[in-house]
């Protein structure tokens, strides 16, 4: 009886030290998980968010106001915008007095097109063909280039039911002789459509039998527009308009 006594006394006592064993190691363990996750977090803090920041990896979003040197390389003051606004409106009043005042013809032989104005006012627009930078060569002395001369034009004679004058390039071009200057075989009727009208130097705008290839650089350095265009042009730009070609 004794015996089973003090078992149980010792078995008592040895479960109570186990206990607060298991206490004071899970306290212990408890304060150096703690501690460690606090060093870990004053790193991060010190170290690592400082570095990220400095190497342009932004982990949080920063705002930084600019400075007022910065705000005013970027802006323009009340009295510097007015300037501007003054010298541009001066410049826009120059350009005005430049624009004809009467209809005038815009041709970009880039991309084949044209621009019929009235001041500033766009009427007609559409496409058109121009020169096709072929070069001709006959023999060693005559060649000729087929563009559209650039500059600033002037209409210089209207006609309707136009004839065409062939030049020599025409018939060195079909590989046949060249005529006499007034030899019958030089002109055409109906090639050029129902109106033309005369840039000078044997450059006009005119119509064309091959209505499929407007809007390409085809021609011989003519301007070649369609029926409807054409007769548009005609009959808004007088003897005198200007044509502005680029």
């Amino acid at each position: 009886m004794s015996g089973t006594v003090l078992f149980s006394a010792l078995s008592k006592e040895r479960y109570s030290t186990s206990k607060e064993f298991r206490i004071t190691v899970n306290i212990v363990t408890g304060t150096v998980i703690m501690i460690a996750s606090l060093l870990i977090f004053y790193a991060f803090v010190i170290f690592v968010f400082p570095a990220a920041q400095e190497g342009g990896a932004s982990l949080m979003p920063v705002t930084q106001p600019k400075s007022s040197v910065v705000a005013g390389q970027d802006s323009l003051s009340s009295k510097e915008i007015n300037e501007k606004e003054k010298k541009l409106f001066s410049l826009q009043k120059q350009l005005d007095k430049q624009l004809p005042k009467t209809p005038y013809l815009i041709v970009n032989t880039t991309q084949n097109k044209f621009f019929l104005y009235s001041g500033k006012k766009l009427m007609r627009e559409g496409i058109c063909s121009t020169g096709s930078y072929t070069l001709l060569v006959k023999g060693e002395e005559q060649k000729w280039i087929f563009r559209t001369p650039k500059g600033i034009f002037k209409i210089r004679e209207k006609k309707t039911a136009p004839v065409w004058k062939k030049p020599d390039w025409a018939f060195v071009e079909e590989g046949l002789p060249v005529p006499s200057p007034n030899h019958p075989s030089r002109f055409e009727y109906g090639t050029l459509g129902d109106y033309a009208l005369s840039l000078g130097d044997g450059y006009m705008i005119h119509g064309t039998l091959y209505q499929r290839f407007l809007g390409m650089p085809v021609t011989h350095g003519c301007i070649r527009l369609g029926d409807a265009d054409l007769e548009a042009v005609y009959k808004t730009l007088s003897t005198g308009a200007k044509v502005f070609i680029y």
